[in-house]
């Protein structure tokens, strides 16, 4: 006697008891086998949550001398492989299809890949828009809509506002309804913000550039008026929070329902993989949106229409509004197949059946409540799912531990272009190329590879949690890096004094007797390079007469400087514009652990989210990531930035001046830099490694050597399986 396996391959189903054949089995290679598939409610057993059917005949040889459950007369088989046929009770759609129109060429892409494709191309669309275009285009909105810094940092706090609002609702009922059709909805309201972000472009007027000083030599600065009336541009903020807001919406059930739905619908050990390549796409997604959301703001806002201005006037305004369209678009579109997806895809249930549940086991056995068919249908069983998540301590403590992690993320995603801009001396364009050639490979290279490593080493939650451990702990060793640092370039009146003497008491002087004459204005910051090596604040400060008509490198020369010496001949020299180029020989090795640094931390993302999924009942396995997104959003993801912004600001040598009031910093000083971002680091990855440690140790695994189909071996009802083939001896038996 042994356990029946399918011909098709698969591992064995577990059933709630041991079936006794009392007859002749079948010989090797006769197909019509039937089997029920299992779902919410079987007929012909006693209803156990998630489908699992315990017989209710005396005997197990009475149980099989017919067949396990016979099909009902109304009840609809489906044949899904050659000898095995499932049999949908209570008539449930496993079609893809919108309604009653299921064309048969949909039900190639009615698989696990098929929905895994979709997924990938909506989180795409996301991380392109959200990440990508909002961070892109953002300069361009403030110059073209007059607004403050404070009323756009508004605009991109909408989209967390909005997530955090609707995470828990959207999680809990979403996670026990038809999570395609939530998904669809969302990608469709993700589009519409979308399109309604781009639609202040065609409802104002045309784009006209207003006069102002340009940055000149010496002598020919112009006054720059302090007051500026209101412009009544400012009102589409609120349009443009509106569109942020929906773009939240949206976006919150592709990141919890779209990751229980991809983790349902396949095996255990692939579950890792799956999200692995949907988290990818999402972190592919920020580096398409910088490609080509810098492309369109290259090309004027008003298409078609001739200006004499070039995209590196203060005053261009690129087609920041195309993006949108195309995105808003798209994400309209790829809602469409996912709203036709169905509840559960075929064959799907054989994989939950095989589940092992690895459920956190409580004291008290209150998770045991999870395994109710009908718990969390309705809005009173919500604040005891809450309260189930709560007195789970590895669950807390995998969030506490998700939370800063995504302060890291978060705060080197603002300020890495930054820190390389400030280290290596480069341009902000050249600073974002740097970190996008750091960040795309290592994030969403590390993003795979997690998912990768557990579906290799087929891990238990125990395991996962110790591998996240690892990487933090590697994380943690590689940023200690930043205890080195590149010089600050010599910069005249605020590194040095102008003949090369260092600032008394660290106090900046930008005026010397060689531009004192000048009538330089501070708000006018254009950094040049003389032919000394020296950085100066514009051309102005550097004593420059006149502007050369030829091009050095592509860049704008300008000659006569009286504050800039010649190095062999006597008189005064000249000056480039933009940066001093730094030699920095510690630029590869910052550049390798930077690397390092991103890839380990991107690498515990995907297991820690699979051990979440994994120490969690099955029925709370959407909620639990909504949750979990709230606490790292409302910990990491919105104030990490801000804690890494004021650390990096004590570091600041020079502030911008608007007319008295203090305003962003133009040059840090590097060695300060490096040590509060080293601060910062080891702050958080000391406790992101503490969490680690306490949600290892205290996570507590279902006793491995209960009875198949005991309640304390599973919430769900499933069996205290391994999935492992079978061994010789059952073949003989069959």
């Amino acid at each position: 006697m042994a356990m029946p396996q399918n011909s098709t391959g698969e591992n064995g189903f577990c059933f709630a008891q041991t079936l006794d054949f009392s007859r002749p089995s079948p010989p090797p290679g006769e197909a019509g086998r039937t089997v029920v598939a299992p779902s919410r409610r079987e007929p012909c057993g006693t209803p156990l949550s998630n489908g699992t059917a315990s017989s209710s005949a005396p005997s197990p040889s009475d149980s099989c001398a017919e067949p396990l459950c016979s099909p009902t007369p109304g009840e609809e088989e489906t044949q899904f492989g050659e000898g095995i046929k499932y049999v949908s009770a209570e008539g449930e759609e496993l079609a893809c299809g919108w309604g009653g129109f299921t064309p048969g060429c949909l039900q190639l892409f009615n698989t696990s890949k098929g929905v895994l494709f979709f997924l990938c191309v909506a989180s795409f669309l996301q991380g392109m828009t959200v990440n990508g275009f909002i961070n892109t285009v953002i300069t361009s909105i403030e110059r073209r809509f007059d607004l403050r810094s404070y009323q756009s940092g508004l605009i991109a706090s909408s989209y967390d506002i909005a997530a955090c609002i609707c995470l828990t609702f959207v999680s809990y009922f979403g996670g026990n309804g038809h999570k395609p059709r939530w998904l669809g909805w969302g990608v469709l309201v993700m589009g519409l913000g979308s399109l309604l972000f781009a639609l202040p472009h065609f409802t104002t007027g045309r784009y006209e550039t207003r006069s102002a000083a340009e940055v000149g030599v010496c002598g020919g600065n112009q006054s720059l008026p302090c007051a500026r009336a209101a412009s009544s541009l400012s009102g589409y903020r609120f349009v443009f929070m509106l569109g942020q807001f929906l773009h939240g919406m949206g976006a919150t059930p592709l990141y919890t329902l779209g990751v229980t739905y991809l983790d349902e619908n396949v095996k255990t050990n692939y579950s890792p993989v799956y999200i692995a390549v949907f988290y990818t796409a999402a972190i592919l997604g920020p580096a398409a949106g910088y490609l080509v959301g810098g492309m369109f703001l290259n090309i004027y806002t008003e298409i078609g229409r001739e200006i004499d201005i070039t995209p590196e006037n203060t005053l261009w305004v690129g087609a920041w509004w195309i993006g949108f369209l195309g995105a808003g678009a798209a994400s309209l579109l790829i809602s469409i197949p996912i709203l036709g997806y169905p509840q559960r895809l075929p064959g799907s249930q054989r994989y939950i059946v095989m589940r092992v549940s690895e459920a956190h086991q409580l004291k008290d056995g209150s998770h045991k409540k999870a395994s109710d068919p009908d718990f969390g249908k309705t809005v009173k069983d919500l604040p005891r799912s809450v309260l189930l998540l709560l007195k789970n301590p590895t669950f807390i403590f995998l969030c506490l531990a998700g939370a800063t992690e995504a302060t890291l993320i978060a705060g080197m995603s603002t300020f890495g272009p930054k820190f390389l801009e400030s280290q290596f001396s480069l341009s902000a364009s050249e600073a974002a190329t740097f970190f996008g050639y750091l960040v795309v490979p290592a994030g969403g290279g590390g993003t795979f590879l997690g998912g990768f490593l557990v579906n290799k080493f087929k891990l238990r939650c125990s395991g996962i949690i110790k591998l996240c451990l690892l990487c933090t702990v590697s994380s943690l060793l590689a940023i200690f890096i930043f205890f080195i640092h590149c010089p600050n370039m010599p910069m005249a009146g605020v590194t040095q004094m102008y003949e090369g003497s260092a600032l008394p008491g660290g106090h900046l002087n930008l005026t010397a007797a060689c531009n004192a004459e000048c009538g330089c204005l501070q708000e006018t910051y254009s950094p040049v390079c003389g032919s000394n090596d020296i950085m100066y604040y514009s051309p102005c400060h550097a004593g420059c007469k006149k502007v050369s008509e030829n091009l050095r490198n592509g860049k704008k020369v300008y000659d006569e400087c009286s504050c800039v010496e010649k190095t062999l001949l006597p008189g005064p020299g000249d000056a480039e514009a933009g940066k001093c180029t730094s030699s920095c020989a510690k630029r590869p090795l910052l550049l390798f652990f930077m690397f390092v640094v991103i890839l380990f931390t991107f690498l515990s993302s995907i297991p820690a989210l699979t051990a979440t999924l994994r120490c969690v009942s099955d029925r709370q396995r959407s909620f639990a990531l909504g949750i979990q997104w709230i606490v790292v959003r409302t910990l990491g993801g919105i104030p990490g930035p801000i804690a890494f912004g004021s650390m990096i600001d004590k570091s600041c040598l020079l502030w911008q001046d608007q007319c008295g009031e203090q305003g962003s910093c133009y040059v840090y000083q590097n060695s300060a830099m490096s040590r509060y971002t080293l601060i910062a680091g080891l702050v958080y990855k000391v406790l992101g490694t503490t969490f680690f440690v306490v949600a290892c140790l205290l996570y507590k695994p279902p006793p491995p050597e209960s009875a198949p189909g005991s309640s304390d071996a599973s919430e769900n009802g499933n069996c205290d399986l391994q999935e492992h083939k079978p061994s010789p001896l059952a073949e003989e038996d069959i």
